[in-house]
């Protein structure tokens, strides 16, 4: 019966693990808005009437180490924001105020403290009266 216990706990461990965008990174997502700690609406694309995007990330087992978000647009760095990691786990969030003519992918990597990669998300940044005309 302990067996089985430890089989179940070992698989539910790797399920979990498995579905984080990262294995030191259990969430990574674009928000409208933070508060508490939490991202308070998930965005997978944005227009210009809402002007600000936050990009949050739930960091594990990075104690003592640095992570850098980078903003880049037309292969364009447009900010670099970065923290030090001062517990197992580690909410952190960077935000992009955009202009409105900056329309087409956003994208922010999430650097360890060696300036490797790893993670990249991207979300689409669009004009809200180009969203409606084809309505």
């Amino acid at each position: 019966m302990k067996r089985i216990v430890v089989l179940l706990l070992v698989f539910l461990t790797q399920s979990t693990i498995a579905a984080w965008p990262h294995k030191n990174i259990s969430q990574a997502v674009f928000a409208s808005a933070i508060a508490d700690r939490q991202p308070v609406e998930i965005i997978t694309e944005a227009d210009d009437s809402l002007g600000k995007i936050y990009f949050f990330t739930n960091i594990r087992h990075l104690t003592g180490d640095s992570i850098t978000h980078r903003w880049i647009y037309k292969d364009k760095i447009k900010a670099e924001v970065s923290f030090d990691i001062k517990g197992d786990r580690w909410r952190v969030w960077s935000s992009k105020n955009i202009w409105h003519t900056w329309t087409g992918q956003w994208r922010v990597e999430v650097l360890d403290q060696h300036r490797k990669i790893l993670l990249v998300k991207t979300i689409n940044f669009g004009r809200k009266d180009e969203k409606y005309k084809n309505k």
